[in-house]
């Protein structure tokens, strides 16, 4: 292994992980936002793809760095990784922006998750309007057969005398 080529390329896929991460948690802001003024539905849905396409992103480079460590005769995990920075980082440069990108993937999780609770009260709203409207409470959220939400029908008993 030859540490400085090893540097480059791990400093090259955290680089590319930071850019990524900044990129998500700006589309999560701007989620938000959309959710927050209830902008129109294509606004929303173009968001979400932009966010599908960076969350892509960063699964292909969590593969290339997985891929790197395996290579290296590393394991593909945290532990590797730590372990790859001990062997090639000097002053320690790479952890700390590896720390940040850690930092970054922290806020876009508690950014999504927020998004999430706002849509899920947006969807508990809707559901609360609709019963007034029809006067019908629905069932349980389940998912159905294709893994989409459905809404279970009330289940009926039937006796049957022996």
């Amino acid at each position: 292994m030859d540490p400085s080529l090893t540097r480059e390329q791990l400093a090259k896929l955290i680089d590319d992980e930071s850019r990524a991460l900044a990129d998500l948690e700006r589309l999560l802001g701007r989620e938000h936002d959309i959710l927050v003024r209830n902008d129109r539905p294509e606004a929303l849905e173009d968001a979400c793809n932009a966010r599908q396409v960076r969350m892509g992103e960063l699964l292909r480079i969590q593969d290339e760095r997985r891929s790197l460590l395996r290579m290296l005769g590393e394991s593909p995990d945290n532990a590797g990784l730590d372990a790859l920075l001990k062997a090639c980082d000097v002053g320690d440069r790479l952890r700390l922006r590896w720390r940040g990108c850690a930092d970054a993937a922290r806020r876009c999780r508690e950014l999504n998750d927020r998004n999430g609770a706002l849509v899920m009260a947006r969807m508990r709203r809707v559901e609360g309007m609709l019963e007034i409207l029809t006067g019908q409470r629905p069932g349980p959220r389940v998912y159905g057969p294709q893994g989409q939400f459905a809404t279970a029908e009330p289940s009926r008993m039937g006796a049957a005398e022996a």
